[in-house]
């Protein structure tokens, strides 16, 4: 079976929100054991190992974003010229075909592999955060589309969530008040002061090399004519060095002193760097890249890349994959395999 057909089969089955899990599941689970592996189901996740002590992993997700619009059905995988356009072809289904497709290639007797099969990434990571203290090689392929470029590091991530209360009262009397959402104002304003002296903490790695900061939501108010007695903002930081995590939390605890208010953290994950723990970067690629996003890789200690077939459509109309990149990356991935045993 060719690699592209797999990943027809794969692209079959409905994954949103990991609506046909088990189908997609079943479906691994049956194409590994003709290859005698053994199986571990753990809740909605799939672990596949040919031996208990290997030295590469695999990892991807089953699950896909849902579509707004296609042209044609996003469950039939199409093929264009040297494209194959269906949903989940390129995040992340094309990179779990070319593990399918390697395991088939390489001398199994000789190459010891574990693969980690997760749901859940595209909304909560929860498939990951499940399965992360079963991961065992101490060396792991996260296989997002990376247009075949060996990706070596991420940014890590803070979400908070930031309520602030006020009095509320009549907008004809304001002074028998206090407005939360300009107690929220002023908060912003000072943690911008803040963030431009965070900037200056730089990690050239990365294509934006300092940790950024987004207000993505805020919320307050009932109507027009009352002040608000409560606002509530969304925050999400990307962060380039540990210690930011720290440092970020406490600053926003020791400004929030001044405020009636209550914080909550959301979200808070390390940043990776491998540059020099992957030894095999230099003999797959002569190029190596990193991200400003976050993936599963982020909640395994372990060393990883990020490796996986392109062009990056992911979340996009019609996404799809090149057929060369497809192959490419199968090729790639039998590398890696036999050269770490």
């Amino acid at each position: 079976m060719e690699t592209k057909e797999i990943l027809k089969k794969l692209v079959s089955y409905n994954t949103i929100k990991d609506e046909q899990n088990k189908e997609i599941m079943d479906y691994i689970e049956k194409y590994l054991k003709d290859y005698n592996f053994t199986i571990e189901r753990i809740d909605k996740c799939l672990i596949a190992y040919n031996s208990k002590n290997t030295n590469i992993g695999f990892m991807g997700h089953t699950d896909t974003v849902d579509y707004e619009s296609w042209d044609g059905n996003p469950f039939e995988l199409v093929e264009i010229d040297n494209m194959l356009i269906g949903l989940g072809a390129c995040d992340m289904k094309g990179g779990l075909a070319s593990i399918l497709k390697a395991i088939s290639e390489v001398d199994l007797t000789k190459n010891k592999i574990s693969l980690y099969f997760t749901n859940d990434e595209e909304i909560g990571f929860e498939g990951i955060k499940t399965i992360k203290d079963r991961v065992k090689s101490n060396n792991i392929i996260v296989c997002e589309p990376t247009n075949n470029i060996p990706v070596y590091g991420t940014k890590g991530a803070l979400g908070l969530q930031i309520e602030f209360y006020g009095i509320k009262c009549h907008s004809s009397t304001p002074d028998k008040g206090i407005s939360a959402i300009d107690e929220c104002i002023k908060f912003i304003n000072e943690i911008k002061d803040y963030y431009e002296e965070l900037k200056k903490d730089k990690v050239e790695d990365f294509e934006i090399p300092y940790t950024t900061m987004n207000i993505g939501m805020i919320k307050g108010g009932e109507t027009i004519n009352s002040l608000a007695g409560k606002c509530e903002i969304s925050m999400d930081f990307r962060i380039v060095k540990e210690k930011h995590l720290d440092e970020i939390i406490n600053k926003i605890k020791s400004i929030l002193k001044k405020y009636d208010s209550k914080l909550t953290i959301c979200v808070n994950i390390k940043p990776k760097l491998n540059n020099s723990n992957i030894d095999f970067l230099e003999n797959i690629s002569s190029k190596k890249e990193t991200r400003c996003y976050v993936t599963e890789g982020s909640f395994i200690d372990k060393n990883f890349i990020i490796l996986g077939p392109g062009p990056d459509t992911s979340h996009q109309k019609n996404e799809y994959i090149l057929i060369d990149s497809l192959e490419k990356t199968k090729d790639l991935y039998k590398k890696i395999m036999e050269y770490y045993n």
